[in-house]
């Protein structure tokens, strides 16, 4: 478990194969986010009445929209908005989810039975249905938009830190620890932390993937980043309602880069999840 991800790579290739994929599809999606935008420096909202709705060319290597865009260029900013908002929404949800968790594992049993109940009200919301709700209450804001992702995402994993951690307070180091003086708060951080390491990795992953999928669903609808902003998901719902004139170029590589971003998370947990059983 203590091995890293080059050595599992170097021993077991077959075995850790998916997260050798998924590690390169993730890398993949956060170049186009994050790097690209700076090596193909093109204005994403400059206008070229001119060239509207051209497929790709020379000139616009992924064709126009209809307002004569380089929809490149818009791609690549729409990248950046959606992982700048979505990546911090899932770290959000993760420390989240993790503090609730260990403060329900390691608390006293009253405390631990009223987190549980608000937890079990909290799971049992659609939570699709109580996104689109807040976010047609408040401002579409980056910031808004980072809070409320991260803050109806976290009570899966709450559940399962919590479960992992009252699993693990009977064993003789944490009694150990705790008779001699150990908070808590050291307890999670030092001890616990380590032992649901699997547990905590694997589910940022998905995490990071569900709050891309909720982003771009946000978007879509018009409740997510908003203009002049771009995000996959706007850009997506932009080319689908040209979909009679078939502008396949302002369709597929947003559609195509949320499937890559999805997929990376998927592979990668997967992958972390089969590496750890495997070397349990």
């Amino acid at each position: 478990m203590r091995q890293g991800v080059t050595s599992w790579l170097g021993r077991r290739p077959g075995r850790h194969g998916t997260l050798a994929a998924g590690l390169g599809l993730a890398g993949l999606v956060l170049f186009c986010g994050f790097i690209a935008p700076f090596l193909y420096p093109a204005d994403p909202y400059a206008i070229h009445p001119a060239q509207a709705l051209r497929p790709p060319s020379r000139l616009f290597p992924l064709g126009t929209d209809e307002l004569g865009r380089d929809a490149l260029a818009l791609l690549l900013s729409g990248g950046f908005s959606t992982l700048a908002v979505a990546l911090p929404a899932a770290a959000l949800a993760f420390l989240t989810g993790a503090a609730y968790g260990f403060a329900a594992g390691l608390g006293p049993l009253w405390l631990d039975k009223a987190l549980m109940r608000l937890l079990d009200v909290a799971l049992a919301l659609p939570g699709l249905i109580v996104l689109l709700f807040f976010a047609a209450l408040v401002p579409q804001t980056n910031l808004n938009l980072i809070l409320l992702l991260g803050l109806i995402s976290w009570p899966g994993l709450a559940r399962l830190v919590r479960n992992e951690a009252r699993a693990q307070r009977g064993r003789d180091f944490i009694l150990a620890a705790e008779q001699a003086g150990a908070s808590r708060a050291y307890l999670a951080l030092v001890h616990l932390s380590r032992i649901v390491a699997p547990v905590l990795v694997v589910n940022a992953t998905f995490m990071t993937g569900d709050a891309i999928l909720s982003l771009s669903a946000l978007s879509f609808l018009g409740l997510g980043v908003q203009p002049p902003q771009e995000s996959w998901g706007s850009l997506l719902e932009s080319g689908l309602s040209l979909a009679a004139l078939n502008p396949w170029w302002l369709i597929l590589p947003p559609g195509l880069l949320i499937f890559a971003a999805l997929l990376a998370a998927a592979m990668t947990g997967q992958g972390l999840l089969t590496s750890w059983q495997g070397d349990a």
